[in-house]
């Protein structure tokens, strides 16, 4: 395969690690309260992911000082793939955190938040995707845009869940564990959003 081509294989490889942290991230929510010891090996599949993923970062970057030819500057390459990187490091943040701390229930608003990053994390692999042509630019930025609306549903949820989190909860340490919880979650759709940029400056770029 040409270089050129290596560097799409590559991005396609980062963007479904994306996906399957994000599926196991629905399912350890799912797990968490009833099923510890299954939530803890989504936890577990969630770093072999974001593992995996630091080797495909690690490749693309090497690709990038060895190539003559990119598909774009190298400059988007670096961003894109430190993106997508990012995406993974925030939900291994969240497994992290939900694991190790006592949550002692999952609230709707947490599982609607999940979903959510997963709703995202399948649109950035969906988007990734299309990058080898710029002929798919119209599905490109269609596709970014859904990412940036599933970013600001997920801005309403986070409000409406601490708003009840601070309203109805007594115990001032779960208060505190799923204002965490709440905020990690959160910020996956941010890092998604964000790629989501990134494409979208590729795209105008190169169109």
């Amino acid at each position: 395969m040409p270089q050129e081509g290596r560097f799409f294989e590559l991005f396609n490889a980062h963007a479904q690690q994306v996906v399957d942290g994000g599926q196991a991230l629905v399912s350890l929510m799912a797990s968490l309260v009833d099923s510890p010891r299954e939530a803890l090996a989504h936890a577990q599949a969630i770093d072999l992911f974001e593992s995996k993923a630091d080797k495909i970062t690690s490749d693309t970057l090497a690709l990038i000082h060895t190539s003559f030819i990119t598909p774009f500057d190298r400059d988007e390459i670096h961003k894109l793939t430190n993106g997508l990187d990012d995406i993974l490091d925030t939900i291994q943040d969240v497994a992290e955190s939900l694991t190790l701390y006592d949550i002692r229930r999952v609230t709707p608003e947490a599982r609607q938040l999940a979903d959510l990053c997963l709703s995202c994390c399948l649109r950035v692999r969906t988007v990734v995707g299309l990058l080898d042509s710029m002929n798919n630019a119209t599905g490109i930025m269609k596709t970014c845009a859904e990412i940036h609306q599933l970013e600001s549903d997920a801005d309403r949820v986070l409000r409406t869940a601490m708003s009840r989190l601070f309203r109805d909860e007594a115990d001032v340490r779960q208060v505190i564990k799923l204002k965490v919880a709440y905020e990690l979650l959160e910020a996956v759709t941010d890092r998604c959003e964000t790629v989501a940029g990134i494409i979208e400056a590729i795209v105008l770029e190169n169109a």
